[in-house]
């Protein structure tokens, strides 16, 4: 065990000062941390959420990537349990042998997947939507150090309430998922208006069932035209003969594009106009595991000490896109955003987790930026983040909780109405509050002072 230690997360913006670190191997490790430790407790994988998810000051913070095993294994049933600490790259890895493919997960596989459950991820894949959707079952450790397990139908109060939780009613230490087939994907692009693509996406994608990937990418910084990128199901031999990314590679290239966009005179018009045609002009056919097994390291850039890479999130009703599109480009255009690229995924709605973000048919805009990291430009950020969220709400939408906690407490309830039963959980089952992070200690942590 480490003692006075900083935890951070891969923007390098939320240094936390935690009392120790833990690293378990197992359930009972787990349980016996938090039996014999009667302090605050936080938990942490990958450490790549963006505003101080994974740690709480003075905290025992528990580090879960040691907890990386593959527990059982069904090719017959497409099934698989791990221990939560375990990265999807290590489960595809495992599985490609058998021709079986993640389910849901990010479009990035260095995410650990109990850190993946705590905050109900999505990908590009289509007709799913947040993984909660291929979650048969997790075991979660407690507070008071018992251990319970989960499913849709066993255990369902706690089953619907810890995914998407944040960490905030126990530790996640074990996880079953549904598997699908891995088959081979053929890539198909268009370049359009972006008020014409929600007449393409309904036409051509959204009862596709051969369509496996989509997003859309809006161009920066004018938000006025979309490129509609479908990897479907084909038959067609392999163009890339990887069945996976090899992952630990330099990605000199792939570096440079993302630091020209952002520090290069017509950076952002290049990409458009000439990089992007040239890489979206050959035909590809990947693997399912090769298009969903990218390495986050290709984004990562030399140094984080005077600018970092950001990401956020908006989610809106399917038939609001006109609508906030153009809300969100004034946002952006005004305070002068430095926008990589706003990608568009799709979702199905949540079958009923209380912090759920797809209440309905939902399209996600996932925004990559570039920010300083001095203080006042952070206080900039936060600005025009509550902008958006503002935005996103008047649209019947919400925004994603992983990133920097810039909302209101007004704002987190409007786009949370069921938060209150959450926090309403926590006290019955956490009445000490010992499971902590930035998000829990600023949205949940006031109301400890006011009566029920």
């Amino acid at each position: 065990m480490q003692n006075n230690l900083v935890v951070n997360d891969v923007t390098g913006l939320n240094p936390v000062t935690v009392w120790a670190i833990n690293k378990p191997q197992s359930v009972e490790d787990v349980v016996e941390a938090i039996r014999r430790f009667d302090g605050p407790v936080s938990v942490g994988g990958g450490h790549f959420s963006m505003g101080g998810q994974t740690a709480s000051p003075n905290s025992l913070h528990l580090d879960m990537r040691s907890m990386n095993k593959v527990l059982l294994f069904s090719p017959v049933d497409k099934t698989i349990r791990v221990q939560a600490g375990i990265r999807w790259c290590d489960i595809q890895r495992f599985v490609d042998p058998h021709d079986l493919s993640v389910k849901i997960m990010q479009t990035y596989a260095n995410f650990t997947v109990g850190g993946s459950l705590s905050v109900n991820v999505h990908g590009r894949y289509m007709g799913l939507g947040p993984v909660i959707l291929s979650v048969r079952w997790f075991k979660l450790v407690m507070a008071d150090g018992s251990v319970h397990e989960c499913t849709p139908t066993q255990n369902t109060e706690l089953f619907y309430a810890v995914i998407g939780s944040y960490g905030g009613l126990g530790v996640i230490v074990e996880v079953e998922l549904q598997l699908a087939d891995n088959v081979k994907v053929k890539r198909l692009a268009m370049k359009m208006s972006a008020r014409d693509y929600i007449e393409h996406f309904k036409a051509k994608v959204r009862h596709s069932k051969d369509a496996i990937f989509h997003n859309a990418d809006l161009y920066p910084p004018d938000y006025e035209r979309a490129r509609s990128v479908t990897w479907v199901r084909t038959e067609e031999a392999v163009t890339e003969p990887r069945r996976l990314h090899r992952g630990g590679a330099g990605y000199a290239l792939e570096r440079y594009f993302v630091w020209a966009v952002t520090e290069t005179p017509l950076g952002k018009w290049r990409r458009e106009y000439l990089i992007d045609p040239l890489l979206y002009a050959s035909r590809k056919v990947h693997w399912r595991n090769f298009e969903a097994s990218y390495d986050v390291a290709e984004l990562e850039p030399a140094s984080r000490k005077r600018t970092t890479y950001v990401l956020q999130e908006y989610f809106v009703p399917v038939e609001r896109f006109d609508e906030f599109v153009p809300k969100m480009a004034e946002v952006l255009k005004r305070h002068r955003v430095n926008a990589l690229n706003v990608s568009v995924r799709h979702a199905q709605a949540d079958p009923g987790s209380v912090m759920a973000w797809a209440r309905g048919e939902t399209f996600a805009f996932v925004l990559y930026y570039k920010q300083r990291t001095r203080d006042s430009a952070k206080n900039r950020v936060a600005v025009w983040t509550r902008e958006l969220i503002d935005a996103a709400v008047s649209c019947g939408g919400t925004y994603y909780l992983p990133y920097q906690p810039h909302a209101t407490e007004e704002q987190f309830h409007a786009a949370y109405p069921r938060a209150k039963e959450l926090f309403a959980l926590k006290r019955r089952l956490d009445p000490g509050f010992r499971f902590r992070n930035v998000l829990w200690d600023k949205y949940y942590a006031p109301t400890l002072a006011t009566p029920t």
